[in-house]
């Protein structure tokens, strides 16, 4: 289960938003420092272990690419979540090439920081046990190795969101074929196994599941799901990178099956399920 003491870094020059921030996250039951800078988010990181970074892409000094890019070198296992205007937009995509977890338009609602963080922590969680489980296979090779193979992936693998907490909730229940949504919960499944999409990525996905087969273009996903309206390119761009990051966390939850998400060329994007 995550804990709710998780360290949070907390980086923006503007101090009305660091306050906001910092409250919100206070008072979810998170420890939280706060800066002003890159150069002062990657002091404190160079001194402090954080779970989880929130992070202004515009920066006074130091941009927030480039701090972003410094984080990722020296503590890789910080998950990081951009916060980005609308307007910068196009930053906000090379965040996410460059690794970032998601992104948040400034400002955003209570409720949209904590489910980004929420799923950000499981994330960073669910990475580490998994370091961990192959830090222990690694070292126990010498004992029955297949006793040892199916416990480490039971632990990698098992879902958070149990069948009978399905039966609890199925009014949030959406499901087509393999595929199952809980809304409630804010999970997807796919054949049993757990997909970790950001909460932009499951928004993505639920509107496309709940539209399905019909084709999507990027221009309706990115106004109906992201409330962005921009020139085409920019908006087919931004969805490239988004579809992108879907097929490649399907792809590892579901080896050997054909993508979920399917592009036709020219139209947009529909979800064969």
């Amino acid at each position: 289960m995550m804990s709710l003491d998780a360290k949070i870094l907390v980086v923006d020059d503007e101090a009305s938003i660091r306050y906001f921030l910092t409250e919100t996250l206070t008072d979810a039951g998170y420890q939280v420092v706060s800066v002003d800078s890159g150069e002062a988010a990657l002091s404190a990181s160079m001194s402090q272990t954080f779970d989880l970074a929130l992070l202004d892409l515009r920066l006074p000094g130091i941009s927030g690419i480039e701090t972003l890019q410094a984080m990722r070198e020296w503590s890789p296992d910080t998950t990081v979540i951009v916060l980005t205007a609308h307007a910068s937009l196009d930053t906000a995509v090379e965040a996410l090439r460059h690794g970032a977890h998601d992104y948040l338009f400034k400002p955003c609602e209570p409720a949209q920081l904590r489910e980004s963080v929420r799923t950000g922590l499981l994330k960073r969680q669910r990475e580490l046990r998994q370091q961990l489980v192959l830090a222990r296979l690694e070292d126990s090779l010498h004992n029955n190795f297949e006793d040892i193979l199916v416990a480490a992936i039971g632990q990698v693998m098992t879902s958070p969101v149990t069948a009978d907490r399905f039966s609890d909730k199925s009014s949030n229940l959406l499901c087509q074929g393999s595929v199952c949504v809980d809304l409630a919960q804010h999970t997807i499944t796919v054949k049993g196994r757990p997909v970790e999409f950001s909460p932009m990525e499951f928004d993505l996905f639920v509107y496309l599941l709940r539209e399905s087969p019909r084709v999507i273009s990027p221009q309706e996903l990115a106004h109906k799901v992201l409330g962005y309206v921009g020139e085409p390119w920019g908006v087919s761009d931004l969805m490239r990178t988004h579809i992108y990051r879907m097929r490649q966390k399907l792809k590892h939850t579901v080896t050997g099956e054909k993508s979920l998400v399917r592009t036709v060329r020219g139209v947009g994007y529909t979800l064969d399920v």
